[in-house]
């Protein structure tokens, strides 16, 4: 590599592997305490506070409003090859970055490689890229603006030597682009079974805000947590929607994706959130509604009756902890995909 210095990266900057270690629970986003999967998703079932009661579907539609369009809106990620940042069979491809991506693939003999966006003053998102592949949607989830982006390859153990590197000017056309495409956390395409279960759920409702409880509902009636997922995930897990919806098991991070792909394949924007609640590392979603915003952590659409933006937690009869769940306080984003 000639001259070209070394830059070294402390795994423990990997957020995103901590989400996948942690199997949505155990403390500062750390592994699954005694390996038996007692970690957050198990506490749900066994603390007190049904929070919910027993009323479902309290969304009541105007029955004299026409049906919504459910037909599914895929909106198709593409690398253009207009603007690239190449390097040691890396590339970098920014051609649509006005719509909210970028897209990167590795086609060089490395097997361990990183892939860093950083939106000046704002967070740092690390990727796991695999090599070999066709290119991959990364979000550019802080907005427009300049981005620093690079990849990076495995010398050994947590050390990596830069690929390529460049400057991304982001000028994002629709602030809610990036939060209706498909990404490598979300991933889906028209022929996605998750997309299509998407418009059947979406099927007779009148407006947004129905499509979002009867999707909501559907996973959390449809999808049980994965004990024996969570105790044993590794390092650089990424959902897989399909999957999710085929086996009915999920841990966190699975229900946020599938939440997130099937409202977002609906026109509905939806951020899949990475974070904490409480002391436990966790993901959830957060929903944009008409005349409302962005809805985190908590959605009461009767002050009483209603439930959680967390699909895991609500998924579990609807049992949470209300000290750690609470007004949604003890929510803290940290990453939105």
């Amino acid at each position: 590599m000639g001259t070209r210095s070394y830059i070294i990266f402390l795994i423990s900057l990997f957020v995103v592997i901590a989400i996948a270690l942690s199997g949505c629970g155990g403390s500062n986003g750390g592994g699954n305490g005694d390996g038996n999967g007692e970690d957050l998703g198990s506490q749900v079932g066994n603390i007190i506070g049904n929070i919910t009661g027993n009323s479902k579907g309290t969304i009541k539609d105007d029955p004299n409003a026409p049906d919504r369009d459910d037909t599914p809106r895929v909106l198709a990620n593409s690398a253009d090859g207009a603007l690239t940042i190449d390097g040691n069979g890396a590339t970098i491809d920014y051609s649509n970055a006005s719509d909210g991506y970028i897209m990167a693939k590795y086609q060089g003999d490395n097997t361990r490689i990183k892939l860093q966006i950083t939106k000046d003053g704002g967070s740092t998102y690390t990727y796991d890229v695999a090599a070999g592949t066709d290119f991959v949607a990364f979000p550019l989830t802080d907005g427009s603006g300049s981005y620093s982006v690079a990849m990076f390859l495995n010398i050994e153990g947590d050390k990596y030597s830069q690929a390529c590197a460049g400057t991304v000017q982001a000028d994002i056309t629709d602030e809610f682009s990036p939060f209706l495409r498909s990404n490598q956390y979300c991933n889906f395409t028209s022929a996605t079974q998750a997309v299509a279960k998407s418009a059947e759920v979406a099927q007779g409702a009148k407006s947004d805000l129905k499509v979002i409880e009867n999707v909501f509902l559907f996973v959390t009636a449809n999808v049980v947590y994965d004990y024996d997922k969570a105790a044993n995930v590794q390092s650089g897990y990424i959902p897989n929607v399909d999957e999710t919806l085929s086996t009915g098991k999920g841990i966190c991070f699975d229900y946020a994706s599938l939440t997130s792909c099937m409202l977002r394949s609906q026109g509905i924007p939806c951020k899949l959130v990475v974070g904490y609640a409480g002391d436990a590392y966790h993901a959830w979603i957060s929903v944009y509604v008409d005349g409302t915003g962005w809805v985190a952590n908590m959605i009461q659409f009767n002050a009483d009756k209603w439930t959680l933006m967390d699909p895991t937690f609500a998924a579990s009869g609807d049992k949470a902890d209300p000290n750690l769940v609470g007004n949604g306080q003890n929510y803290n984003p940290v990453y939105f995909y």
